[in-house]
């Protein structure tokens, strides 16, 4: 008899065998990512527990960018009540082509519904970017939260000159219940300093705005956290730092009891990591625990189904 051929690449076939271990359903996990600046558009991986990550569709692109500047960097991708996926990212670096968002949903995430540009911050002129958007479902209202990092020249002088070439971000939120109307534009966070790459993520009835201290004068680049009793704040006073500094791009998940904040070290050496807790307060950097494929960059994690999964598994 000759050997068994398979459309499987050999990581699939090991996650294949993982999730039939133990007699029970296995979980999968989906990491969104991006390559380079962002040209090519959306790449995901998959995982059964959080640390070993293995590249879909040949680490491929799945969404080609079409709007705003042409790119698709930190790609943030949940869950609605509707059961489709709602994913936004960063169009382009600044907001000479419009104070824009992408925006796209899927039912399988291969099948993609038409690229739209979000507005967002038509009632603050001057505003110089519009930075990594994520979104956040807001069960209670009913409603979604989208969230980013914007520099508005002049809005606190306090810390205009602490981040690189003057940008001094702060977080932003605007929110809507369909994508299509969008609220005002307001402030969600000001820690009192330079901020970007915030991630919101619910534990009990605590939300937990996990962010980059961006600071460079002096130098910080690190991880910092503020807890609240609503995801729109408001927010307490910032942790101190949980992970050294040169770190940004935050993503959250609960795995087996423990969470999971994960990082793009993105100075030398570079390498994509976590930290664990089982607690939220003590934390254990796990990275050399991790895989991931070669070039990850900053996206977010989310639990999938098993249906999803073996999709695009196939692809």
């Amino acid at each position: 008899m000759g050997p068994i051929k398979s459309k499987f690449s050999y990581p699939i076939i090991l996650l294949l065998f993982c999730a039939c271990q133990n007699g029970h359903a296995q979980d999968y996990y989906l990491f969104t990512s991006f390559r380079g600046n962002g040209e090519d558009g959306l790449h995901l991986m998959l995982s059964t527990n959080g640390y070993q990550w293995h590249a879909l569709k040949n680490d491929s692109s799945f969404l080609k960018p079409e709007i705003g500047g042409k790119l698709m960097r930190d790609p943030c991708l949940a869950i609605g009540p509707d059961g489709l996926f709602h994913m936004v990212w960063t169009s382009g670096w600044t907001t000479e082509k419009g104070k824009v968002i992408g925006y796209a949903k899927s039912k399988d995430l291969q099948h993609w519904s038409e690229q739209r540009a979000i507005e967002l911050m038509q009632n603050e002129t001057g505003t110089r970017n519009i930075w990594a958007p994520e979104i956040f479902y807001d069960s209670s209202p009913k409603r979604w939260l989208i969230y980013w990092s914007s520099t508005i020249p002049g809005k606190f002088p306090q810390s205009d000159a602490s981040g690189d070439d003057r940008y001094n971000h702060r977080a932003y939120f605007a929110t809507t219940t369909n994508f299509t109307q969008i609220t005002e534009s307001r402030l969600l966070y000001d820690p009192g300093f330079n901020m970007i790459d915030g991630t919101i993520f619910q534990s009990g009835d605590q939300f937990y705005f996990f962010f980059k201290d961006e600071r460079n004068q002096p130098v910080k680049k690190n991880l910092r956290y503020a807890v609240a009793a609503q995801p729109e704040g408001p927010y307490g006073q910032p942790t101190e730092p949980f992970i050294g500094d040169w770190v940004e791009g935050p993503s959250a998940i609960k795995i087996n009891g423990e969470y999971l904040v994960y990082f793009d070290h993105y100075a030398q050496p570079q390498y994509y990591g976590a930290v664990r807790s089982k607690n939220l307060k003590t934390w254990e950097d796990c990275s050399k625990e991790m895989s991931f494929p070669k070039g990850h960059r900053h996206g977010t994690v989310l639990r999938i189904s098993k249906d999803i999964a073996e999709g695009l598994q196939a692809n």
